[in-house]
């Protein structure tokens, strides 16, 4: 029965840990990202993590949780937007680009009206 119990608190005591580091790592993360906060607070907050690191953790959760929020979702929206530019850069044309060659090709008999249609659907999807 004993090895059963020391089994659950190894268990919990790995998830609080891992928890922590996640956690810890978010903190360290947010430092770096954070351009309000001076270099000297983030020095006091990196050596607090340093020496006494729950505390220190929770306090800045506390104080910072909003910001941390805010920050995060920016970084994932500039992410985002520099995927979506650069994913446009090597894909080419336009779709406007695309439905005006595709017209140029019905004009000149190329294609016809339902081949044009197919080729407009697919550049504007």
């Amino acid at each position: 029965m004993s090895n059963f119990w020391d089994l659950i608190w190894l268990i919990v005591s790995s998830f609080v840990f891992i928890a922590y580091l996640l956690v810890l790592f978010q903190i360290v993360a947010d430092l770096f990202r954070n351009t309000e906060m001076g270099g000297g607070s983030k020095a006091v907050w990196i050596i607090g993590l340093v020496f006494i690191p729950m505390l220190t953790a929770v306090v800045y959760i506390i104080a910072n949780g909003g910001g941390m929020a805010k920050r995060q979702r920016a970084a994932v929206e500039r992410a985002r937007s520099d995927t979506d530019t650069y994913i446009r850069q090597v894909a080419g044309k336009s779709p406007a680009e695309q439905i005006a060659d595709a017209k140029a090709l019905l004009d000149a008999g190329t294609i016809n009206a339902d081949e044009f249609a197919r080729l407009k659907t697919k550049a504007l999807a």
